[in-house]
């Protein structure tokens, strides 16, 4: 099926721009139910998230658009678990991740969408939030025996924070044992970035991000 992306994406983007949230939902309601949530979030409202986040880092959308943004982000990925029901956890025991903001960084939908994606896919997931500390990522780790460290910056800024993380593994002795991936717009405009701040691979959707978790899991051992 042939999906008319950048038609919707921009009637979301307007919704958005005018701060109506019932209108943006209703639209990416429609196309869940044409196109199916995956290819609605993959191809509709990821690529319109990442526009309005570049316009508001650069203080072309007031804090109302990008509330609403969120909400209507937040609003769908709700819908998708109530109707995928309770989402089952492997007994695969490698298949359990930490994820969290960089420090310093506050922008969530992506960590959540990635977080809910996993969950789907069967991964046990520790989200400890918004601006999370190195030493916190990896103390959540070890406490959960986590394979995989996902870390979600969307500035450049924010993002070379992500470097801590991979030196508090380093610091543990713990590379090879535990995983960094990495994601957020600023490493879908510079994939160089991923290696920079050493990580150990990135995804560039969250629909992507289940398999970039469980390829990174052949390669690492217990965290243990």
């Amino acid at each position: 099926m042939i999906i008319d992306a950048e038609g919707s994406q921009a009637e979301l983007y307007s919704a958005i721009v005018k701060a109506d949230r019932a209108e943006a939902t209703a639209i990416l309601a429609a196309a869940c139910g044409t196109y199916g949530y995956k290819a609605t979030i993959n191809e509709i409202l990821e690529p319109c998230l990442r526009y309005v986040g570049e316009r508001f880092v650069k203080d072309r959308l007031s804090l109302a658009q990008g509330y609403v943004a969120g909400k209507v982000a937040e609003d769908l990925l709700e819908r998708i678990e109530s109707e995928n029901g309770p989402l089952a956890l492997t007994s695969d025991k490698r298949k359990s991740a930490v994820i969290g903001n960089a420090e310093d960084d506050f922008h969530a939908i992506g960590r959540k969408m990635v977080g809910t994606f996993l969950m789907i896919e069967g991964w046990k997931v520790i989200d400890l939030g918004n601006d999370v500390l190195a030493e916190a990522f990896v103390d959540a780790a070890l406490e959960a025996e986590a394979s995989v460290i996902g870390v979600s910056a969307m500035m450049l800024t924010n993002a070379r924070n992500i470097s801590k993380v991979r030196d508090e593994i380093g610091r543990r002795g713990l590379d090879g044992r535990i995983s960094l991936a990495v994601g957020g717009a600023v490493f879908v405009m510079r994939p160089e970035l991923v290696r920079e701040v050493g990580g150990d691979g990135t995804a560039q959707t969250a629909l992507e991000a289940a398999g970039l978790f469980d390829r990174l899991i052949l390669r690492t051992g217990s965290p243990k």
